[in-house]
């Protein structure tokens, strides 16, 4: 009685001893360091970035792994998982028997518990001591974690081949897929790598890899998780020979996401995947197409929402050719004539015209600024709605004179839009693109024209979405009659018959080309040219942009909504019945300046000094014939048609110049002759 009292005391002091043993573990660090994410609007990979020692280490969820391959696993690692406490002392038994008997370890007696101990402390297998210390671990584990916990640090942290750790890192490697849904066959190979990943992994050790799958599948089947013809139907499917990229989509905004929240591990995008996808393959085939060095950038937004939908920033990030690590949705950029629609806007809004205004597309000067067409024609008198679709210069800038180029940047501002003055001054020029702006921006724009004229506040991150602005870029009439306008521009030669309100523009030397367009739901922008910024000959918003922006709608397909009807307050009628200061737009100040079609003097410019020892050559232009030519108040040349003369005259010395047309309009100059 007195030994069985002793027995028992002894087992109670050793089973308290070894609680305390266990409780003092000093247990490793549960949270290691994950690969940073950036998903999709719908929780799908984009892209995601190395551990800092290099290692893809994905976070995994065990709710999102195939139930399949925790059941496989458990029944093939440690089947006796869910009923011991960390360590199983008879798979110990059995191994410490087995080793015994045969000279040398054939089985293992680690549960996965244990294995977990090991891969948190990166310790050995071999050693007593270290596997000491794995039982330990193992057994304080157990105590402060569920099961499903453990299984959850195990499926982050088993390692998978090479620089593979964690489940999710090997179904993306190996099948470029999430682990959500695998097949037997695939399962099977999960199981088996982790016991051996440097002598397993697939795309190096293919044979060793088949073998150890195959072992799996046949336990499997002695097991009754799978049936026989399950595992023959699964050793009829390959090994993978080779390991796939990772996910590498919107590889600027990724950095940029990363680097401006640099403690998130989530990135929340509102991108969609799939449209992503095909507009970086789409932005490769118009560089291609376009010519070398060329790249080309492509944005689209819901502009109900603001939310993007999809941002390319270039035509390959990796192609040092293409300047493909350039941004070149953030990059500033001349728009060219993509804000003209804005300045027509404008005027809509303060009453200085409406669509069907006639305006003047003759030659004038403002000062010292004197703009002409791109193709160097004029079209006389054109109404408002075909100054903007034939996209005139001069209209535009009698607009903006009497707009004011402050007011138009006051605009811009407020649609979003950071523009940068070259000299820090705004002029005339700002509405024909003599201003810094970005491919955001002038989405930006474009969505509030889109959106009935209210603020459209672009977002790609779901967590940082900004509220709704009620804030006006113009009103709901004037942005409805500059998309109605926008509309009626006809589309590019075998384009996708979508209707859409677009703009292009070709910024000063042909160094950008651009199309902005949106319909009922998406605003999209495109950019193609050189990120250096050199010109670029040849090139055109509407021969290289246009028809890549139709190609965008084209991809979005179904998804396009039509273009919303006018607002019941637009005032839809013909010039006649407009009221009468609407009817034709004058400048301010027209009333004291030479009509735009009066007779100027074309040469000698005034204030010229002329040497002309066989003639002083006469030109005039505008007016009408015929012409009186006067020197010093002289009458030299009467009546003729002709729009250059030459006559003598008398130098050196300073000569007064008149010609005077059929309507009794003159124009005078001084010049010197020598």
């Amino acid at each position: 009685m007195l030994l069985l009292a002793l027995l028992l005391f002894l087992t109670a002091a050793l089973r308290d001893a070894v609680d305390r043993w266990i409780v003092a573990t000093e247990l490793p660090v549960l949270v290691s360091e994950t690969s940073v994410e950036v998903l999709d609007r719908e929780g799908r990979l984009l892209r995601a970035f190395t551990v800092e020692d290099g290692r893809w280490r994905l976070a995994t969820r065990p709710d999102r792994v195939d139930p399949l391959y925790f059941q496989m696993l458990v029944t093939y690692e440690d089947k006796r998982f869910y009923r011991h406490r960390g360590v199983d002392w008879l798979a110990m038994a059995r191994a410490a028997g087995q080793a015994l008997r045969y000279g040398e370890v054939v089985s293992g007696g680690s549960t996965l518990t244990m294995q977990v101990a090991r891969l948190l402390e990166n310790g050995t297998t071999g050693e007593v001591r270290g596997k000491l210390r794995q039982m330990r671990v193992a057994l304080a584990l157990e105590r402060e974690l569920s099961k499903d916990q453990i299984l959850a640090l195990y499926v982050d942290r088993a390692p998978f081949g090479g620089n593979l750790e964690g489940l999710r890192a090997a179904t993306l490697a190996y099948f470029g897929k999430e682990p959500r849904r695998l097949t037997p066959a695939q399962v099977a190979l999960l199981v088996a790598l982790p016991q051996s990943p440097g002598t397993r992994r697939p795309d190096r050790g293919h044979a060793r890899a088949t073998e150890a799958r195959d072992r799996v599948l046949s336990r499997m089947v002695r097991a009754g998780v799978l049936s026989a013809e399950a595992s023959r139907a699964a050793r009829g499917t390959p090994v993978p020979m080779v390991r796939r990229p990772f996910p590498a989509h919107a590889p600027h905004l990724a950095e940029r996401l990363r680097a401006e929240h640099p403690l998130r591990s989530i990135h929340a995008t509102t991108l969609d995947r799939d449209l992503q996808i095909a507009l970086e393959y789409l932005a490769a085939e118009v560089a291609a197409g376009a010519g070398e060095r060329l790249s080309a950038a492509i944005m689209v937004a819901d502009h109900r929402t603001g939310a993007v939908l999809a941002s390319v920033g270039s035509a390959g990030y990796v192609d040092e050719r293409r300047g493909g690590w350039v941004d070149m949705t953030r990059a500033l950029r001349s728009p060219g004539s993509t804000l003209k629609p804005l300045v027509y806007g404008l005027a809509f809004d303060l009453g200085l015209a409406h669509p069907q205004t006639l305006i003047e597309d003759r030659p004038v000067a403002f000062g010292g600024y004197a703009p002409g067409n791109f193709d160097g024609q004029f079209r006389g008198t054109v109404r408002v709605s075909q100054a903007l679709q034939l996209s005139l210069n001069v209209p535009v800038v009698q607009l903006a004179e009497a707009i004011g180029p402050p007011r138009l940047m006051a605009r811009l501002r407020r649609a979003g839009v950071a523009p940068v003055l070259p000299n820090g001054t705004p002029g005339l020029a700002v509405a024909l693109g003599g201003v810094g702006v970005t491919l955001e921006d002038l989405l930006r724009l474009y969505g509030s024209l889109a959106r009935g004229g209210r603020v459209m506040p672009l977002h790609t991150s779901v967590t940082d979405a900004p509220l709704p602005s009620p804030r006006l870029v113009l009103s709901p009439e004037s942005a409805w009659q500059v998309g109605h306008i926008l509309s009626g521009v006809a589309p590019p030669p075998h384009a996708a018959r979508v209707k859409l309100a677009y703009k292009t523009g070709t910024s000063y030397g042909h160094r950008d080309a651009w199309a902005l367009g949106y319909d009922g739901r998406h605003v999209v922008g495109v950019w193609i040219g050189r990120p250096d910024g050199t010109s670029v000959p040849g090139a055109f918003g509407g021969a290289l942009a246009a028809p890549a922006l139709f190609q965008v709608f084209d991809i979005v397909g179904s998804r396009t909504v039509p273009l919303p009807p006018p607002p019941p307050s637009v005032l839809l009628v013909p010039t006649a019945e407009l009221p009468r200061p609407l009817q034709r737009f004058r400048l301010r100040n027209a009333a004291f300046t030479t009509p735009a079609d009066a007779p100027k003097l074309a040469f000698p410019p005034d204030g010229a000094e002329v040497h002309a020892p066989e003639g002083l050559v006469l030109k005039v232009r505008d007016g009408t014939p015929p012409f009186t030519w006067l020197v010093n108040g002289a009458p030299l040349v009467r009546q003729t048609r002709a729009r250059e003369s030459i006559v003598d005259v008398e130098g050196p010395g300073s000569v007064t110049l008149s010609v005077i047309d059929s309507a009794g309009r003159a124009a005078r100059g001084s010049v010197t002759l020598r």
